[in-house]
């Protein structure tokens, strides 16, 4: 019987919801925002910002600050300590702990029933659901689902949960979900990184995966640990049905070849998603085209606050522009409230709005006008790799300031798993490839007037594990920051480098 055939009934009634994007986005928007106001009026921030008395989009913004995660934090700590009410109407007992953050100190971001059951489970639907329309000869339910994510542990306050995204999904998963995804669920939550691997791969090898989910970095060294241990050289000699890789956390483009190589099926399909601690965001819709679909009905009211224009005034989803870059501000069925997320996203369409995320507010190099964000950074190292022959693994890009006998500079540490030609002329392609794709980076390289061409570093081999390691970060969701506009990364892992 073929299982995927009998489903698809029932994703394609999703599929005439999401079409109403393009022609009643902003409906769709304005009666979100009213329907989150109207069940948490009664929330402490309810009464604190008089919910009761906002009826519209200009009333909400004139009421409602736009906040951060340290103006939000004393209430999510109150939540965590086990009052509720605070933020949201139902009871949270479970806190993704962010990975949006790389130093000591981590982000609780609550996660509400509401935020699982019609936000993230139901974003997960819908990419299969698109997924499906773009493939109309998949076999997807034939096999399993291998999805690769973190640990659960209980929390400081010791009143509710928190682990990664991933863990809290994989916890609070129904059981029918159970029947079609690898491994189980007391392997899937193990807190060690290496065994975890092992045992991932020991219990997985049998199966009939025909799909996966996770994070790209993550899972290239969970296939290559699996080709290592079969003796095979392409996936598809060990999961013959694999068709699909739904991917996020990073961008894919410095991975693709990679995958090419060790995946060789020409069924096999990549798709990027936006599914963040704080909510699941967007998917990519057309396998021909980059750029995801923001999924706007899914509990998540959407804003943008347009870069370079110096104010922090935030527009919704009717007034974006395409081609802009804009910071994310959500209001969401998890009890956050006007919260900057932290990302930039660039707008590729409005009729329905489409977009890729260009970056982290934090994570971008300016120290010298050039303006460098993290998809620039990612796009130049994907064309350089592919000029190259280079197969790129991990990185960190920062300045190195100017001296008085000096000009300016960036330095990129790269851990690369091949590198066919001298570290030299892959910095000087990769220099260039910044100059075609930002002409802020371009103006400041000209003649070397304000900046020299960068200097790239080969670092020694799992540095970058061994300083996620070392911060309690390896696996999961976690990620070395791209791009920083200051040294301290950058130095605390050349300290590896140095070893």
């Amino acid at each position: 019987m073929n299982l995927t055939k009998l489903l698809r009934p029932v994703f394609d009634k999703r599929l005439s919801q999401i079409d109403r994007y393009a022609d009643y986005g902003d409906i769709i928007q304005q009666e979100m925002l009213i329907d989150l106001i109207r069940k948490a009026r009664k929330t402490q921030l309810g009464s604190t910002y008089r919910f009761d008395e906002i009826s519209s989009y200009k009333s909400f913004t004139e009421r409602v600050p736009i906040s951060s995660y340290e103006e939000l934090k004393p209430y999510i700590e109150r939540t965590m300590q086990g009052e509720q009410n605070i933020l949201w109407p139902t009871p949270i007992r479970h806190f993704a702990k962010s990975s949006g953050t790389t130093n000591d100190k981590s982000k609780f971001i609550p996660v509400s029933a509401e935020a699982l059951r019609y936000c993230h489970y139901q974003g997960g639907a819908d990419c299969v659901a698109l997924y499906l329309r773009e493939n109309p000869e998949s076999r997807f339910f034939s096999g399993k689902g291998l999805v690769l994510g973190g640990s659960r542990a209980q929390n400081p306050f010791g009143k509710a949960y928190c682990g990664d995204l991933s863990a809290i999904l994989i916890q609070n998963i129904s059981p029918l979900v159970n029947l079609i995804r690898v491994p189980s669920k007391k392997i899937a939550l193990m807190s060690e990184w290496d065994a975890k691997l092992e045992a991932i791969a020991n219990s997985t090898i049998g199966s009939d995966v025909t799909n996966l989910s996770g994070v790209p970095s993550w899972f290239l060294v969970l296939i290559k640990h699996i080709l290592k241990k079969t003796g095979r050289q392409d996936l598809s000699e060990v999961w013959p049905h694999l068709e699909v890789f739904f991917h996020g956390g990073i961008s894919f483009a410095p991975y693709r070849e990679q995958y090419l190589q060790l995946i060789s099926s020409p069924r096999m399909h990549y798709v990027e998603t936006y599914n963040a601690s704080e909510g699941f965001f967007a998917v990519q819709n057309d396998l021909s085209t980059p750029g995801m679909l923001l999924l706007i009905d899914l509990g998540i009211f959407f804003e943008f606050i347009p870069l370079g224009e110096g104010s922090e005034r935030a527009v919704p989803l009717w007034e974006v522009e395409a081609g802009r870059n804009y910071e994310l501000v959500i209001t969401s069925n998890g009890g956050l409230w006007r919260y900057r997320m932290g990302d930039t996203v660039k707008v590729l369409s409005t009729h329905p709005l489409k977009i890729c995320v260009s970056g982290r507010t934090k994570h971008y190099i300016n120290a010298f006008g050039e303006e460098l964000m993290v998809d620039n950074a990612e796009q130049a190292i994907a064309r350089t790799c592919e000029q190259t022959g280079a197969s790129v693994l991990n990185y960190t890009a920062a300045p190195v300031y100017m001296t008085d006998h000096n000009k300016g500079r960036h330095q990129w540490l790269i851990e690369f798993s091949n590198l066919p030609v001298p570290v030299e002329e892959f910095a000087r392609r990769l220099d260039q490839n910044l100059q075609d794709l930002n002409s802020d980076y371009e103006a400041k390289r000209f003649k070397s007037i304000a900046l020299e061409c960068l200097e790239v570093i080969p670092a020694k081999a799992g540095i970058f594990d061994d300083w996620l390691r070392d911060h309690n970060k390896l696996g999961g969701q976690h990620k070395i920051p791209r791009l920083y506009n200051q040294r301290d990364i950058i130095e605390e892992i050349l300290q590896y480098n140095n070893r």
